[in-house]
């Protein structure tokens, strides 16, 4: 999808014509390095950071563990959002903690499965929206780094998941509560499963995942996701709701910067070409 998508205009050839075009076609996966990179650069020694989950995620804490091997960065205290990131952490020498321990956050890193025009994630498709979600609130800055495939017309509009954490007991009850909230945007409410042997994925939490499809935007996204935590059964939503500070985006034409700002809602974009 285009770069124009979230009220950015691609670059003008004009003005860009002296440069010469990159010598090959980034991978989505070096697209997503690119992102993580810049993003670390808002790291500082001495700083608490939430250390996301997922492909993008795993980049960026790469990138800190080898400035922490460099000595370019110090006294970093890494809050992971998964078991997956503890041991990817652990493996670099970032020293970890807990919230319990550090209830404020400098800064968070983190990926997004979409992201629609006003800065709204979908997040989870890995499994750890709940401990994500915990982590990403309670930072002062929450930077986002996709690629430009997570760019979506609205939550949902990639019409894959947007994942449902839900208790074991009685899933298909809850379920069936959660398709019926949505029938209107064409819901298909799935349990999560292990491809290798069909049984239920479970997270970190000892929870099941239930994957909500839509066909068409659901509307208010606030209304939508109180109503799902109303539901008995529902312990968190994939859908992070006006907490992402600053989205980085990688893509063909260069990196895009959206910042969110603040109460207002407003979302302030910038490029910087390849």
């Amino acid at each position: 999808m285009a770069l124009a998508y979230l009220g950015l205009k691609k670059p003008d050839p004009a003005a860009v014509i002296s440069s010469p075009p990159p010598p090959f076609k980034f991978t989505q996966d070096e697209l997503k390095k690119i992102a993580a990179y810049k993003a670390v650069e808002y790291v500082e020694s001495g700083m608490v950071l939430g250390l996301g989950t997922g492909s993008t995620a795993k980049h960026a804490i790469d990138r800190i563990g080898e400035l922490l091997r460099e000595g370019k960065l110090a006294d970093i205290i890494g809050i992971p959002t998964s078991t997956q990131t503890h041991e990817q952490a652990s493996s670099l020498g970032i020293p970890l903690s807990d919230l319990d321990t550090h209830p404020v956050l400098d800064l968070a890193i983190d990926g997004a499965d979409e992201v629609d025009p006003d800065m709204n994630l979908v997040k989870g498709r890995g499994g750890s929206l709940l401990r994500e979600k915990m982590i990403e609130g309670c930072c002062r800055k929450f930077v986002v780094i996709v690629d430009e495939s997570k760019l979506v017309d609205y939550v949902g509009g990639s019409g894959l998941a947007v994942p449902v954490e839900v208790v074991p007991f009685c899933w298909k009850f809850t379920a069936q509560k959660l398709k019926s909230l949505f029938e209107e945007g064409g819901c298909v409410a799935k349990l999560r499963v292990l491809p290798e042997n069909g049984e239920p994925f479970v997270t970190d939490n000892g929870n099941f995942i239930i994957d909500l499809y839509f066909k068409r935007d659901i509307g208010d996204l606030r209304a939508a996701g109180d109503a799902m935590l109303r539901l008995a059964g529902v312990v968190e939503h994939g859908m992070f709701i006006d907490m992402a500070t600053t989205l980085i985006v990688a893509g063909s034409f260069g990196l895009t910067f959206q910042l969110h700002q603040g109460s207002s809602g407003t979302v302030k974009s910038s490029n910087e070409v390849f």
